[in-house]
């Protein structure tokens, strides 16, 4: 004790003590040094874990808001007016919402990897146990290092005071300054915050009211209440489609039951990937998968290859089925040339022509088309004399004249409304057949006196001639006279017309003139211009007198027969009966009256029979009455709907038919007019996937289109309605493909289409389909649930479309797309 007492306080052997001072002084400042260490690291890693969580939350923030429309300067205002709070409030809110965000996240992705599960434990730590963990650590290393140095002072406390003092100066000065980044640090996210929320650079997002205040929910786009919606025109340009009233009186079913109409609304989906994950998810969680029907996986990344089939370009998967082809008996009814669809739906892509090019305007269209988009020479080469088509370098050219017509069409169908003036184009006469169509002159001029006409044509050895008539922006089907009914209701056209058709009407016992009669409006007209009308060859003869006595079986009425002297040629027209008093007197029951249980209206792959339907005599019955003139008809509800049956959308018969016309009339005006970015004047063939009253197209009225009603096999039939207002239609299941050429559409709408086929078929082959007959630079507008809507967006970006709006509100959606010219590489 002595000696100890003496080493530390006597003079005497004064080297000894300077080497134990050195050596005191030394390990002090050790571990002054190491407790210096130890509080400025804890501070760090603090801060570090803070940064780690702003930069975690920032990330997914970042991923999830990754859109591919810009943000406008209209949806910032939408921003401040709907949040209704100032950028403080915003930024004193903003750590909670983002501490509640990444809670749910985290509770979200259990099925994440475990770096996410780690980084989001040290999010959650940083926010509350981890500080505190870290306080007590600090503390108790203060102890520490506190009793360390009160140790050494002891021993020498007169020379280490000053240095003490330094140390813990500082000490003070490092925690001050950490203390004070860290607070800046924690600044940084809130400003951050604020500065996204009025940066107009940055992705949309989506508003949500939670608890009085509104969140922005990761994953979605801000838009105003009512007219904000990104659109994209024609000319690539992104505007804000202020001229979309997307009221809900505007968008409102017609009725309070029946089917089920999207509301063009105001939540816009976001056009990222990140946001389909969630979709994803939840349609997984649903047992939505791929391959079965009416469950669809998301379908991002779908791959999509060519067709590989003997027709190339000009493949119809229904019409060139060789396989099914090869197996048919006998052709004797053209069985080849009618629907033998695959057992599996195609899902392949049509390649373009060589040299193809967006199709030219109506309606220079109709007198000239690119040659390249369809490359045929044999009708220009077989009927080129008949003005049919020619070829003019790199155009084919169209003069409008037929075999019957060879002098222009406008000619004839002025001589066949002379020769009968109760025809009346436009008035009494509205909505025709034309067989055997050739490249559809007739009907392309017949719009000139207010008509429409079905035209169809075989696909035959006249190549393309239904393609051409289409691409010329001329309505047309590929069809044959065949063993079949033709896909149309009972008593629609007001007048069939067949200029050298080429179908042996009096054959098989009239068979296939029995079907015209099944289609023909009683007190309608067929307009038969052919060889045996005027020539008196021997097959000519023979040919008249079999059809002589046919139509009189049929009480079919020769009204006239009259020539053409510029064209050579003479047209017969006959009226069928508006009664049944000459059935009922026919000594010669041949050809037979129809069972009472067959059908008229059932036209879908139903064999033909040869018999004759009785006229309807009720007054209440339909064909009983011939509908009102144009365009009187179009906006009348016919007469045969009944006030006690309640119409497709559960209201009395002409009450839903009226509110059909005004909903789809105020969307038309208010909507699809003036806010998809649609160019109406490069819009000429249109289709209605799955029309019901025809509304969509009654709307389009003055527009220079026509319009395609689809009215699918397994809904109501509300074809018959469609007709009477003088427009026209079709029956089909668009679980198969359609009886068209590709390219032949500039503009399809689809309205509650796909959620009902999904119960019987896949939507990918009906995506293909629709990619098939869309023209490149086509319109695409479906309308149904949102999470069709979504799986359509993922499918429509495989396939290489512009997806130009989308945009849902409680679970109904509406999504707008063009078709590009992108086609797979094999």
């Amino acid at each position: 004790m002595g000696a100890l007492g003496k080493n530390s306080r006597g003079g005497k052997r004064g080297p000894s003590f300077s080497w134990t001072s050195t050596i005191t002084i030394l390990i002090f400042i050790a571990f002054c040094a190491f407790g210096i260490y130890i509080l400025t690291s804890s501070a760090s890693s603090t801060a570090a874990q803070r940064r780690s969580d702003i930069s975690l939350s920032s990330d997914r923030r970042a991923s999830r808001f990754d859109l591919k429309e810009p943000k406008s300067a209209l949806d910032d205002s939408a921003v401040q007016s709907e949040s209704g709070a100032s950028e403080e409030d915003s930024s004193e809110t903003q750590p909670q919402q983002t501490n509640g965000e990444e809670e749910t996240q985290k509770q979200g992705d259990k099925g994440s990897s475990s770096g996410i599960e780690s980084q989001e434990q040290i999010e959650h730590d940083t926010d509350g146990t981890g500080e505190e963990n870290n306080d007590s650590q600090n503390q108790e290393q203060s102890q520490v290092d506190g009793t360390v140095a009160d140790e050494e002072s002891g021993k020498s406390e007169d020379k280490l005071a000053p240095e003490t003092e330094q140390s813990q100066d500082s000490t003070d000065r490092q925690s001050d300054e950490d203390e004070k980044k860290q607070n800046e640090e924690e600044q940084k996210p809130e400003q951050a915050e604020e500065e996204n929320g009025n940066n107009s650079h940055q992705p949309e997002q989506q508003i949500e009211e939670v608890d009085g205040r509104f969140e922005n929910q990761p994953g979605s786009q801000l838009v105003d209440d009512e007219t904000t919606h990104t659109t994209k025109s024609d000319d690539g340009v992104i505007n804000p489609a202020t001229s979309l009233p997307f009221s809900d009186d505007q968008l409102e079913n017609p009725s309070n039951s029946g089917d089920n109409r999207p509301q063009e609304n105001q939540e816009v989906h976001p056009l990222n990937e990140e946001g389909r994950k969630e979709n994803e998810e939840e349609q997984q969680q649903s047992g939505i998968s791929k391959g079965n029907p009416g469950n669809e996986a998301s379908f991002i990344g779908y791959e999509w290859e060519l067709c590989n089939v003997t027709a190339g370009a000009d493949y119809i998967p229904c019409l060139d089925n060789e396989k099914a082809i090869k197996k048919l008996n006998n052709f004797k009814h053209y069985q080849h040339r009618e629907r033998h669809c695959p057992e599996e739906s195609p899902t392949c892509l049509v390649p373009l022509p060589t040299g193809y090019k967006r199709s030219i305007e109506w309606p220079k269209s109709r007198d000239k088309i690119w040659y390249n988009n369809v490359p045929h020479t044999k009708l220009a080469e077989v009927k080129g004399h008949q003005n049919w088509v020619k070829v003019d370098g790199e155009y084919l050219t169209f003069p409008g004249g037929g075999t019957q017509f060879i002098h222009g069409a406008l000619h004839y169908i002025d001589f066949l409304q002379q020769s009968l003036r109760t025809i009346a184009w436009g008035k009494h006469t509205r909505v025709i057949l034309d067989v055997g169509c050739g490249v559809a002159s007739f009907g392309g001029y017949l719009f000139d006196r207010d008509v429409i006409t079905m035209s169809f044509a075989p696909k035959d050895e006249h190549e393309a001639q239904v393609q051409f008539a289409l691409e010329r922006g001329i309505p047309a089907i590929s069809a044959v006279m065949g063993s079949q009914r033709l896909p149309f209701p009972s008593k629609v056209f007001d007048l069939i017309h067949c200029a050298r058709c080429r179908v042996p009407w009096h054959a098989d016992g009239g068979l296939l003139l029995l079907e015209l009669n099944r289609v023909l409006r009683p007190g309608g007209y067929f307009v038969w211009s052919a060889t045996p009308v005027y020539q008196k060859l021997k097959e000519d003869l023979e040919i008249w007198k079999a059809m002589s006595s046919l139509t009189k079986s049929m009480c079919w009425d020769l009204v006239t027969i009259k020539k053409d002297k510029l064209n050579g040629v003479a047209a017969a027209i006959y009226r069928k009966p508006t009664s049944n008093e000459c059935y009922d007197n026919r000594k010669n029951q041949s050809p037979p009256m129809c069972e009472e249980e067959d059908d008229p209206n059932a036209a879908w792959y139903t064999p033909l029979k040869a018999c004759i339907h009785r006229v309807p005599t009720d007054a209440s019955e339909r064909g009983t009455k011939w509908p009102m003139e144009w365009p009187q008809r179009l906006k009348t509800p016919p007469y045969w709907l009944d006030s006690s049956q309640a119409g497709f959308y559960g209201k009395p018969g002409p009450l839903d038919f009226k509110s059909d016309y005004d909903h789809w009339k105020q969307i038309v005006t208010k909507s699809y007019l003036n806010g998809l970015g649609i160019n109406w004047s490069k819009i000429r063939n249109v289709m209605d996937m799955r029309a019901v009253y025809g509304g969509f197209a009654a709307a389009l009225k003055d527009m220079k289109i026509w319009v395609m009603n689809v009215v699918n096999t397994d809904s109501s039939d509300t074809l018959p309605v469609i007709y009477e207002r003088g427009l026209f239609g079709i029956y089909h299941d668009w679980c198969e493909s359609f009886s068209t050429y590709p390219r032949t559409y500039d503009l399809l709408h689809a309205d509650q289409l796909f959620s009902k086929l999904k119960e019987r078929c896949s939507i990918v082959p009906v995506m293909a389909e629709i990619d098939r007959i869309m023209r490149p630079g086509g319109k695409l507008i479906v309308r149904d649930e949102s999470t069709v809507t979504n799986e359509l967006e993922s499918l429509l970006k495989s396939l290489h479309w512009e997806v130009q709006l989308i945009f849902s509100k409680d679970n109904k959606g509406i999504i707008a797309a063009e078709k590009s010219d992108w086609r797979p590489e094999t």
